[in-house]
């Protein structure tokens, strides 16, 4: 994997991210060199119109990058890949067209752009199939050789099946420390040298995947496939940066405090990700006040009740805040107290029903966000009564507000809406990620994929 500011990208998605980038530049001059000899027009040097291909270029790319081109399901299933690329590429038409409308000649001509949108489709696609076959092989993923052959091992196992994984289990080692899941492992004792067992493997990384390392732990070896250039990797460290969460049935308080994360060289990054919160969210209710303001109308409509919904939550360092939405609940809707959201839950109106799945009812948020009592990216603030029970239950989950809640999320790109303390550790894995390895540039992300969790809300209640 490629570690990129504190966020790892398996190697398939950055190689095939590459391609897509050349194959768009190239379909880009395509176009423009086609429709140029149809009207008889000099094409002139590449050189000449760099800013424009290039504007096109990012602005795909940025569009496959919001729609979950480069998601494991994606990687997974040609169809589903080929319906996110030409959303993609579509709504990346629409907002050139857009530009040029607004600053005439920023973009191309709108019958180059056609012509664009046709061959970046068939070369995007051509290159899933040529080329994405490849790189999902396991020939193009990172050998990984366990040392386990318990519980954990077989956890790593099945997350090596997955075919997006970046990884291929060439070897198992039982070490003699209880119950053997993997019936495939070879014990320890039939390995006489481990150092030259991994290098005739061809092993770039060992996982520690042992139940209890207590008196188990081979440091002879790992001392020399250390120095002989193999990655050694702790299960909860690797589970980590394989799925993008931290694993709760793994981690203890010394993995969180000698563990690479939650540095203290935020200052500068906090101060960028609120002068952003403040621009972007004053730019947003100006542009959004308009749909809020006729929202709010057609609630009162719709159902007896105040267009606006408050209702306490627990922010930064615990610090409670009123939240403010609009209402897509019956009035009555905590008549017996609060309660976890259902699906298809019979307390929302019809309306709600509509704006929690556009998920026009968040708006409001915006003006916390002004003030300061949330951002943009972060986790979901929840109210003060499931703090209490979720921290009772749950290891660490008072760690989450060591960073101010946000509209959207890590969690909440990543994982469906959860209504069960299943769900909220399944969230919690996700926020502690989060927490932990938060960047400019994994916030960025996140808002980028937030657009696919908007077109395709599965997860909305």
């Amino acid at each position: 994997m490629i570690r990129l500011f504190k966020h790892y990208i398996p190697n398939a998605v950055m190689l095939l991210a590459l391609f897509d980038i050349a194959l768009l530049l190239a379909s880009a001059e395509i176009a423009w060199l086609v429709r140029a000899s149809q009207i008889g027009s000099l094409v002139g040097p590449m050189s000449d119109r760099w800013f424009t291909l290039a504007g096109f270029v990012v602005t795909v790319w940025v569009a496959m990058i919001s729609v979950g081109v480069y998601g494991s399901d994606a990687l997974r299933s040609m169809r589903f890949a080929s319906a996110r690329l030409l959303v993609a590429v579509s709504l990346s038409v629409i907002a050139l067209s857009f530009i040029d409308f607004v600053l005439p000649g920023s973009t191309f001509w709108r019958s180059t752009l056609l012509y664009a949108m046709v061959i970046s489709v068939g070369l995007l696609i051509a290159n899933r199939l040529l080329i994405g076959g490849f790189l999902g092989n396991s020939a193009f993923r990172r050998r990984v050789m366990v040392l386990g052959a318990g519980d954990r091992a077989m956890r790593l196992k099945k997350l090596g099946e997955d075919p997006g994984c970046g990884f291929a289990i060439v070897s198992f080692i039982g070490m003699n420390e209880g119950a053997q899941v993997i019936e495939e492992a070879i014990p320890r004792a039939a390995v006489h040298d481990l150092g030259r067992f991994v290098e005739n493997l061809g092993a770039s990384e060992v996982v520690l995947a042992l139940e209890e390392r207590r008196n188990a732990l081979p440091l002879k070896d790992l001392l020399r496939m250390k120095t002989m250039g193999v990655h050694i990797n702790d299960f909860s460290s690797f589970v980590e940066r394989e799925t993008g969460r931290v694993d709760l049935d793994s981690v203890n308080p010394s993995w969180l405090i000698f563990s690479d994360g939650f540095s203290s060289g935020r200052a500068i990054s906090s101060a960028a990700k609120r002068i952003f919160d403040i621009t972007a969210s004053s730019l947003l209710l100006l542009i959004t006040f308009p749909i809020i303001a006729l929202f709010a109308l057609l609630v009162k409509l719709d159902s007896k009740g105040p267009a606006f919904f408050r209702q306490p939550r627990v922010g930064l360092y615990g610090q409670h805040f009123d939240v403010i939405k609009l209402r897509s609940m019956r009035t009555d809707a905590e008549k017996d107290g609060v309660k976890w959201a259902e699906k298809d839950d019979p307390r929302v109106t019809r309306l709600g029903r509509f704006i929690r799945k556009v998920r026009i009812d968040e708006l409001p948020q915006t003006w916390s966000v002004l003030k300061g009592e949330m951002s943009f990216v972060g986790p979901r603030p929840e109210v003060p009564k499931f703090v209490g029970d979720l921290e009772q239950k749950l290891p660490y989950y008072a760690e989450r507000h060591m960073v101010k809640p946000g509209i959207t999320g890590w969690a909440q790109i990543n994982y469906p809406y959860g209504a069960s303390i299943e769900d909220a550790r399944h969230k919690l894995e996700y926020d502690l990620y989060y927490a932990k390895n938060y960047t400019p540039f994994l916030d960025l992300l996140i808002m980028l994929q937030t657009l696919r969790v908007v077109l395709w809300p599965e997860g909305a209640r």
